[in-house]
């Protein structure tokens, strides 16, 4: 083929497609800037646009973020001695049973509200001390620190508690150097383990001697106390409706030196609690007052121990059994306390012998002599106030008087 046969095939190409064109524009009409012909519902897709992803298609609906992770829920148990719900490792927290002093001078004490349960009794002529029991919660300070006593020997001995003191009866170092290795107790003695303990400048010897709930934690680790998992020795539930318990209410227990007055407050379910001479008692480590949900009087015998004419020690039979006064959620009751041995739980029975439940929560106890004076006085439910229905709203001709336009 001649190149003049050539291009003039070539042209005649360009007249045939050039008309199609035109055709095409005569048919559909003009395309317009989106690449559509007008009216005729044809997408024209530029090149290189994938179908589906251009032109008049429905925009895709937007993309949903990831469900967030579930935070899962914290296991929590009942703490062994005051069934509070705490994490299974504070629950298998060793008690830490510390003795307190309570003359007047070593008022206020540390360590109250931490505790999980507080046993009080006589100690020296009748002058009461404290013991403060820790499990599942560690104190910030406690104190002042003294010297120990067989019977609370006994008590500490229920949970295998490492006992902290400073020195102590003559009784009671003997039953510790016997018995103070895990058999009844660990025994955490101020002169063995002087390190864990300091002495205060603004108080005087002997109500100074302080340590702290660290310390303490860290000291009867070393005298062998171990965390492990504990059963609970006493039964508790939660609080009592607001409705079912009473206002007011007072219990009193008075010692030689010390009279404790309990208040019963019905909104908080707390016994408030005095003393003599400083009144509203409050824990100077939390600055907290000091309220229990649960009080325990019982009452045991005691007579002089005659290691000495100057100290005037006492003891206790604190294995048997003897009468006590229960009070929870406002109410009291009258039944017993019961103890098999020097290691066995001291439980407490309703007068039907069925054993008592308590609110979860702390627990005072107080351990009085047989002719020490009790006063118990319980507070009286309210009366259900009656709500009044509220009035029937109007009907709109009553208030409305374009309902009552004649139409």
């Amino acid at each position: 083929m001649n190149r003049r046969v050539a291009v003039a095939l070539g042209a005649l190409a360009i007249v045939a497609i050039a008309g199609g064109a035109l055709a095409a524009s005569a048919l559909f009409g003009s395309v317009g800037p989106s690449g559509s012909p007008p009216g005729t519902g044809i997408a024209v897709l530029p090149t290189g646009t994938p179908a589906g992803t251009g032109g008049t298609t429905p925009s895709e609906s937007p993309s949903q973020s990831p469900a967030p992770t579930p935070v899962p829920t914290p296991v929590l148990i009942p703490a062994p001695m005051d069934g509070v719900p705490v994490s299974p490792a504070l629950a298998r927290q060793h008690p830490i049973a510390v003795m307190i002093d309570d003359l007047s001078p070593a008022r206020p004490q540390s360590g109250f509200t931490d505790a999980s349960v507080v046993w009080q009794a006589p100690a020296e002529g009748g002058i009461p001390r404290y013991m403060m029991i820790f499990q599942e919660r560690t104190p910030k300070d406690v104190g002042p620190v003294r010297s120990s006593r067989l019977y609370f020997i006994e008590w500490a001995a229920e949970w295998k508690a490492a006992y902290v003191h400073a020195g102590g009866s003559p009784q009671a170092l003997a039953a510790l150097r016997a018995k103070g290795s895990g058999q009844w107790v660990y025994n955490v003695d101020q002169f063995r383990w002087g390190a864990y303990f300091r002495r205060i400048p603004t108080r005087a010897a002997p109500h100074n001697l302080y340590t702290t709930g660290k310390q303490l934690r860290q000291v009867a680790k070393k005298a062998g106390a171990t965390a492990k998992p504990r059963k609970a020795a006493w039964n508790f539930a939660p609080d009592a409706p607001l409705e079912s318990r009473p206002a007011g209410g007072r219990l009193e227990a008075d010692y030689q030196d010390n009279v404790i007055v309990y208040k019963y407050d019905r909104t908080t379910n707390t016994y408030q609690r005095t003393v003599s001479v400083e009144g509203r008692q409050v824990d100077a480590g939390t600055k907290k007052k000091v309220a229990p949900k649960n009080v325990i009087i019982m009452r045991m015998v005691f007579a002089p121990l005659g290691d000495d004419t100057r100290h005037h020690r006492l003891e206790a039979n604190v294995v048997g059994s003897g009468v006590a006064w229960i009070a929870t959620n406002g109410k009291t009751i009258k039944g017993t306390w019961r103890k098999k041995s020097e290691t066995a739980p001291t439980l407490f029975f309703d007068k039907n012998g069925k054993r008592v439940t308590l609110t979860i929560g702390q627990t005072f106890v107080q351990v009085m002599k047989t002719t020490d004076r009790v006063v118990i006085k319980d507070g009286k439910v309210p009366a259900p106030t009656t709500t009044p229905s509220p009035s029937p709203s109007p009907s709109p001709s009553a208030w409305s008087p374009l309902w009552a336009m004649p139409v």
